[in-house]
């Protein structure tokens, strides 16, 4: 079961379970972009680098990139939001995005904890 409160975060809205390895976007940045309409995603076998664009998400109201929150290789990708990306804003902390296998787990370290998210977006 998924667990918010053990994600890390970004600052750029991306929360990673670092259990894993999965990357998704949080409820504020579902809010935000409003009705998701289109997610782009890479390839499995894809390398990922931290802080740097891995696909883009779709909405009604505007085109956003996806940031890394971790460096690695993309393990495996959510196909079904090729189909119901809508998914995203309904269960934005359950649906996870791509998989990503950390080449430095450390890094992970370094993203802000679900407290320090929440001081961000209040």
């Amino acid at each position: 079961m998924a667990d918010p409160a053990s994600y890390r975060y970004t600052k750029d809205h991306e929360w990673i379970d670092t259990a894993t390895g999965r990357v998704g976007i949080t409820d504020y940045a579902q809010q935000q972009l409003g009705d998701v309409v289109f997610v782009d995603l890479p390839e499995v076998g894809a390398k990922v680098t931290q802080g740097q664009s891995f696909g883009t998400i779709e909405s009604v109201k505007a085109v956003s990139e996806l940031f890394a929150p971790v460096s690695g290789e993309v393990s495996a990708v959510n196909a079904s939001l090729k189909d119901k990306p809508e998914v995203v804003n309904s269960e934005p902390h359950t649906t996870w995005m791509i998989a990503i296998k950390m080449s430095n787990p450390g890094e992970a370290a370094g993203l802000l904890d679900a407290a320090q998210y929440a001081e961000l977006v209040k």
